[in-house]
């Protein structure tokens, strides 16, 4: 019999994501406990929100924390994630899992025996535009889908470990897997190092086994923010464009195209916007996670989605020295 009480949750990092996770468990009702390396930053986000401040290994030495969240440094999430699953308790590590591929199957494979829930923080599959859109694509308003591309670009943020691949592109590559339903069969990138051996700009291309081709290109060091995914379909197109206002964040597209004596021809229409529930990814997921966690489901974004993302930007990396 399912509790009614919400899972206890501990988050792990109390840094600018760690701490919208604190804040969103709160809201919630399931926060315990927060852990960081700097006590004084865990402390004060504990105080926030009337919880304990507690070291990691104290966390997961106490029976009364149902699931984990990590929000670290990537560097530090594959061991700490495996460390939180040998604990005995559910697992939502941020993206990337891991940095490398060898490091995010020990994750997978730590977790597969156990029964506990592990995801990975994939937020904007929660993104009720994105939810609409794989309603219609699963609904064939788009036809097949043959291309996708997408755009994530803006300033910083510059990290020590993370190029603009593996930082920005995450995001894009869940999405993309999600819409495909498969992996890809092969991976081209192309990266510009401006500020030190790290990418600052990436190109990355995809091909899959059904015949869909994709492009995603990240920067960091771009004059504006643009943050769209451009689905094209056989009967028509469409954008996720997480920048425009509410309301024309889900564009479909019907412009005209065909074949006469001259060659192709075709005839632009204006967008129709869709209409998308309310709701903040992160408060979705966050919601999703807990949901799990009382009913023993499968997570919509397991661990093994965060090792095929890490698949793939291990294949298209490109490191400047």
């Amino acid at each position: 019999m399912e509790s009614a009480l919400p899972p206890r949750i501990a988050v792990v990092g109390c840094g600018y994501w760690g701490s919208n996770h604190a804040r969103t468990f709160a809201e919630l009702g399931a926060l315990y406990a927060v852990s960081d390396r700097h006590p004084e930053r865990a402390n004060a986000v504990a105080a926030m929100h009337g919880v304990k401040a507690m070291s990691f290994e104290a966390l997961l030495a106490d029976p009364e924390i149902d699931g984990v969240i990590l929000a670290l440094p990537p560097q530090y999430h594959a061991n700490q994630a495996i460390d939180v699953v040998e604990a005995g308790k559910h697992l939502l590590v941020e993206k990337p899992i891991a940095l490398s591929v060898a490091d995010a199957r020990r994750v997978v494979d730590t977790v597969q025996p156990t029964g506990l829930v592990a995801m990975t923080g994939h937020v904007l599959r929660f993104h009720p535009a994105f939810e609409a859109l794989e309603a219609m694509i699963a609904a064939g308003d788009l036809g097949a889908v043959r291309y996708i591309h997408s755009h994530r670009v803006g300033l910083g943020k510059f990290h020590a470990e993370n190029d603009a691949l593996w930082d920005i592109a995450p995001h894009d590559l869940s999405l993309i897997l999600a819409l495909t339903g498969e992996k890809p069969i092969n991976v081209r990138g192309v990266g510009s190092a401006m500020l030190n051996r790290l990418s600052d700009f990436a190109h990355l291309h995809l091909q899959f086994p059904s015949g869909v081709r994709s492009h995603v290109f990240a920067s960091r060091l771009n004059p504006y923010r643009e943050r769209r995914l451009t689905v094209i379909g056989s009967k028509a197109m469409a954008v996720f464009d997480d920048v425009a206002p509410w309301n024309e964040k889900l564009a479909v597209y019907h412009h005209k195209l065909w074949e006469d004596d001259y060659g192709w021809q075709s005839e632009m229409v204006d967008p129709e916007y869709r209409a998308i529930a309310d709701g903040l990814p992160l408060t979705r997921e966050c919601a999703h996670f807990l949901d799990c966690i009382r009913t023993g489901a499968t997570p919509r974004t397991p661990v093994s989605d965060g090792l095929a993302v890490i698949e793939i930007l291990s294949e298209g990396s490109v490191r400047h020295d």
